[in-house]
């Protein structure tokens, strides 16, 4: 393996860092713009060292005016750009609703197919830490729920960058998404440049007793709930989705054919969310199922603003163990 090639050590936040540095010297299109770029950590390292390299020009830091933003982006994309707006708080990309879904999502669409929008909306979630309910958001399913619009949700710094990467290069808006509580997570990630398949699921664990289909954050506590299962002598198999929009409806029923069982573990909300539609593609196959399929999410309250609450409210492996040893418990 050359040097160039070699793999190593990333940390998620410099795996995205990298994406960036390596689309934005390939590409002289392409462009950031958003709140908090020249901070090292308001957006958690993400874009250390852009602005030096590659000038106030091409990486714009910007009033905190979320729908100017990003509108300015959308627009700079349809005339030629290739755009990166990033939001360091998801929450506050409702502000950017109108360029977003009636905007770019339709413009594919409205215009035949003549014209594109190759714009990255990334939003960064904030759980936890006592920030309130104005700022622990994950609202990926709001997004997903739009046509034209494709929404990624990387769990690993191999796959962040490498998806990234897949989203600067797609010819339409892709929303991008990550959870700072992935930001210090590392693995071995390679020197060049690779894209990844939007759309495509991965197989984290083999397993043939239940399917653990997992998203974001909670991939890796269904990694660690496996881990933990095994020992139990129940055999999870866990998927990481990385992408809820489109969503690998083939790897999903694949898994499940296998074992009859599942469990949806999401970072967001029960009601309406990405769960449900996992949920409902399974139940709509003609798989028969050995248990009751479980979501696991936050509870369809705001989230708290008191540490100890937060223990209760946010899911973690202990509840994946739980419901996976209830589903197992009459396995035959």
């Amino acid at each position: 393996m050359s040097s160039k090639n070699k793999k190593r050590k990333l940390s998620y936040s410099l795996a995205i860092n990298e994406a960036l540095h390596q689309m934005m010297s390939k590409d002289k299109s392409v462009f950031l713009i958003g709140q908090g770029v020249k901070s090292p950590w308001y957006v958690g390292n993400t874009t250390r060292g852009l602005i030096a390299k590659f000038g106030e020009n091409r990486v714009i830091d910007t009033p905190v005016s979320e729908n100017a933003i990003t509108g300015a982006a959308v627009g700079a994309a349809i005339a030629g750009m290739r755009s990166i707006v990033v939001h360091p708080r998801l929450d506050f990309m409702i502000y950017g609703f109108d360029p977003i879904i009636n905007q770019a999502a339709n413009w594919y669409y409205m215009n035949g197919g003549k014209a594109s929008v190759p714009v990255v909306i990334w939003g960064i979630i904030n759980r936890g830490g006592e920030q309130g309910a104005q700022h622990s958001q994950a609202l990926h399913a709001m997004f997903a729920h739009v046509p034209g619009l494709k929404v990624v949700m990387p769990a690993t710094p191999y796959d962040a960058k490498g998806l990234m990467i897949a989203a600067i290069e797609d010819n339409n808006p892709v929303v991008f998404i990550d959870d700072r509580w992935l930001y210090s997570l590392e693995e071995a990630v390679p020197r060049e440049r690779y894209s990844i398949s939007i759309g495509k699921g991965v197989i984290r664990r083999k397993g043939t007793d239940l399917t653990i289909a997992a998203i974001s954050y909670m991939a890796h506590e269904a990694c660690k709930a496996g881990e933990e299962l095994e020992k139990l002598g129940i055999s999870a198999e866990i998927i990481d989705l990385r992408s809820v929009k489109p969503l690998d409806k083939e790897i999903i029923l694949d898994s499940v054919q296998k074992t009859g069982r599942l469990i949806v573990a999401d970072v967001g909300w029960k009601t309406g969310g990405i769960s449900a539609e996992i949920a409902a593609l399974v139940a709509e196959s003609p798989i028969v199922l050995k248990s009751p399929i479980k979501r696991i999410t936050l509870p369809d309250i705001p989230a708290p603003a008191n540490g100890n609450l937060e223990k209760c409210y946010y899911p973690n492996k202990n509840d994946i163990i739980i419901e996976a040893q209830k589903l197992l418990r009459n396995k035959k």
